[in-house]
């Protein structure tokens, strides 16, 4: 693999790029602990485009501070906040830890959904404040469509109302909501993907994904002709699949959350490497 290989082999975190902002969002899996294994094999690339096909939390594109960069995502709703936001999105509403105002602002969101005005300022703001004060600050839906998380019960919280420090950062990084397979891509793009991990009761969107979709997507990142680095999991499964399209594999002890059972102990996950190499 040549000068890729000398690269991946000797892989070490290095600190990472001080960012201008931290992720403006509380989201399920976020990558920031990444950030210092990636450093070095962006570095070589950092005068490409930066695609993430689920970019989530934006903490890897705000770890390592693109120039340009494609951020997609399959939830609009999230989306429609980091359009906003690169507006410079000022937030009006009262923002209260407070169970009632939680419920009562819940209802307006969904209200928004019903009458089509998800993709206003105020919906963006309602997602925000969601964000912050629901349970786990997680983002789900139920079958009709409603967003149904409970509120999270907080003893204390900050808000951020002004997010005009965000508008410079993201002047040149565009934001898509689309199935990954949809985003035109240019050949010398960087790719950074994290689908959802490989593990039993995955539920990225309304329909889920499988593992079809796992296959599809590591099938898609290998046929792209620039660099590519693929994160997940390192279950056998996704080994064997990895393997099979021929990328370089690294694997890293991650940090893990306390579970319902209190374990703590560190995940495997794996990043798969493509055509890193540069000059």
């Amino acid at each position: 693999m040549g000068k890729a290989a000398n690269l991946v082999a000797g892989l070490k975190a290095t600190p990472a790029v001080a960012g201008r902002c931290g992720p403006p969002l509380k989201w399920a899996g976020g990558k920031r602990w990444q950030v210092p294994h990636l450093v070095p094999l962006w570095e070589r690339h950092r005068d490409l485009r930066l695609v993430e096909p689920f970019c989530g939390g934006l903490s890897v594109a705000l770890g390592l501070m693109p120039e340009r960069a494609l951020l997609n995502d399959v939830n609009p709703h999230l989306m429609n906040f980091y359009r906003w936001v690169k507006r410079g999105l000022s937030i009006d509403l009262p923002l209260l830890n407070s169970k009632d105002y939680y419920y009562l602002y819940r209802r307006r969101f969904n209200q928004f959904l019903e009458e089509g005005k998800a993709d206003t300022a105020e919906a963006a703001a309602l997602f925000y404040y969601l964000n912050r004060t629901g349970y786990n600050g997680l983002c789900r839906f139920n079958r009709g469509g409603e967003f149904n998380v409970p509120f999270g019960q907080y003893k204390k919280l900050a808000y951020r109302r002004d997010f005009s420090e965000y508008t410079p950062v993201f002047r040149r990084w565009q934001f898509k909501a689309a199935d990954f397979s949809r985003i035109e891509l240019d050949e010398s793009d960087f790719i950074y993907a994290d689908p959802p991990y490989d593990v039993e009761f995955t539920q990225y969107s309304s329909g889920g994904f499988a593992w079809e979709q796992q296959v599809c997507a590591a099938e898609w990142l290998a046929s792209h002709p620039g660099p590519v680095v693929l994160a997940n999991q390192a279950t056998p499964r996704i080994v064997d699949l990895y393997k099979s399209l021929g990328f370089h594999l690294v694997f890293l002890s991650a940090p893990r959350r306390i579970s319902c059972t209190g374990d703590r102990t560190p995940a495997i996950e794996v990043l798969a490497l493509r055509n890193l190499d540069r000059g």
